[in-house]
């Protein structure tokens, strides 16, 4: 479909309704709904037929089928490990050498090697380990998130392998050079892109900074708001852990072969997929699908080794649905987003957007423009990957006419998603961020939204002064 303004339109209703009401969820569907509306011409009944089916659709998405099985996987996992004692036991041996804040927050850094596969997988670790230690410290709930969140997306964008993104973004470079029929390695170009994802670069700087040299980030925390956390919402669960022995090898066990048969899984699938070596393996790899299968075989396992261990088999079966249970919240959230997405791409959203940016601009300035441009469009849309699939063939068209660096407008590309999925309200890591720490999303996205558009600001910056010495 030719693209009209009319495709921006549910993402324009969405987030100041969210910031409106405080709560996602209802500008979702209505986004959802108006973007129906608009495909069917005003039709409302066909309007409503049209955003249930485009529900569906989403939901028949095999890729998104994988995600929502890992992440309910996942918390299975979690709700398994936290019966078992895990989570308490790690708490109980952890907590007697985490003396001060800084060393929680030094913690929080230092599990960055052990856990950088994907941004949901390392979240969803710390999150029930971090929470449950914050009561011994006077600390901003919401700075915790924040270490949580800085230390996942911005670094697992500029790993070359052995991560959810490294596949798909060597993709999506590869279609854009296809598409411009540009005679290149994608590979190669997606490594010298690395460097060049400003935003990602520094944010994990200031990061850093913020979190050694104790930098307070926007205002001092409110009380927290009782709309966000009933205190009789899982009090039979919290009671009940209350009274688990703690056993930190419950927690390690699993989370250590989870470690290993993700390798394993990464080289199985890339071998499967035609690599000739480890290294080419891991680039070639299905990296969800095989975290997917890590995680099945995970928990298998675990469940044999806590059968042994004298776990009772229906307390495990309870946990393993109610952990799973509890992510649902997020699940649906991230549904949602995918489905107004697609009502948007159907209204001509791709096409809307390359036809106003056209090919008018200095090469000196369109990596800049790409990265603003992106970042503009990745905040509505809440997600790295549409933003990667929407302009990389943009940004690497606008190179090859201009005569813009290549490399530092694929990673001006890659700045502006991430960029999105850190800042925006509907990008999962902040959506699965706040509902593990318990925090409102709204609020949580406006406290973080601040340092966000400074390293974006920065970044822009970056991107105009690079190419003079690029040239």
């Amino acid at each position: 479909m030719e693209g009209t303004w009319l495709s921006l339109l549910p993402f324009l209703v969405i987030i100041p309704l969210a910031i409106w009401l405080k709560e996602i969820v209802p500008g979702l569907i209505i986004g959802l709904i108006v973007g129906a509306f608009c495909l069917e011409n005003g039709n409302v009944l066909a309007a409503m037929e049209r955003a249930v089916n485009t529900l569906v659709k989403t939901m028949n998405n095999f890729e998104h089928i994988k995600v929502v099985a890992f992440l309910y996987l996942f918390g299975s996992l979690i709700g398994m490990i936290q019966i078992a004692g895990g989570v308490k036991g790690f708490v109980q041996w952890i907590g007697g050498r985490l003396h001060s804040k800084q060393r929680l927050l030094l913690f929080i850094w230092l599990t960055v090697p052990f856990t950088f596969f994907m941004p949901m997988f390392r979240i969803m670790l710390l999150s029930p380990v971090i929470k449950s230690i914050l009561g011994k410290f006077r600390v901003d709930r919401r700075r915790i998130a924040y270490m949580i969140d800085v230390s996942t997306e911005p670094i697992i964008v500029l790993l070359p392998a052995a991560t959810a993104f490294a596949g798909f973004m060597e993709s999506v470079v590869a279609g854009a050079l296809t598409q411009n029929q540009i005679n290149a390695s994608a590979y190669s170009l997606f490594l010298a892109s690395l460097p060049y994802n400003f935003f990602a670069v520094i944010a994990l700087v200031l990061g850093l900074m913020t979190t050694f040299m104790n930098v307070r980030i926007g205002s001092k925390e409110r009380k927290r708001e009782k709309e966000t956390t009933n205190p009789f919402h899982q009090l039979g669960l919290r009671k009940e852990l209350a009274l688990v022995a703690g056993e930190p090898l419950h927690l390690f066990f699993p989370l250590f072969l989870m470690f290993v048969l993700t390798f394993f899984f990464f080289w199985y699938s890339g071998m499967k997929n035609g690599a000739a070596t480890m290294i080419d393996a891991f680039s070639k790899a299905d990296a969800t699908l095989a975290m997917l299968m890590a995680l099945f075989v995970t928990i298998i396992i675990t469940t044999v080794f806590y059968l042994i261990r004298r776990q009772p088999l229906h307390e495990l079966i309870y946990h393993f649905f109610d952990g799973g249970n509890q992510l649902m919240a997020p699940i649906g959230m991230l549904l949602l987003v995918w489905a107004v997405s697609l009502a948007a791409d159907e209204l001509g959203f791709s096409a809307y957007v390359s036809s106003t940016l056209g090919t008018w601009l200095p090469k000196e300035v369109v990596p800049a423009a790409v990265f603003a441009a992106g970042s503009f469009i990745s905040y509505f849309i809440g997600t790295s990957w549409g933003t990667w699939g929407i302009f990389m063939p943009l940004g690497v068209t606008l190179a090859a006419a201009t005569g813009a660096p290549l490399p530092m407008t694929i990673g001006a590309v890659f700045a502006s998603g991430t960029f999105g999925a850190f800042a925006s309200p509907l990008g999962d890591t902040t959506i699965t961020t706040a509902a593990m720490m318990d925090l409102n999303l709204m609020s949580y996205a406006k406290y973080k939204l601040r340092i966000s558009l400074l390293c974006a600001i920065l970044a822009t910056a970056a991107y105009l002064i690079a190419p003079i010495f690029f040239a």
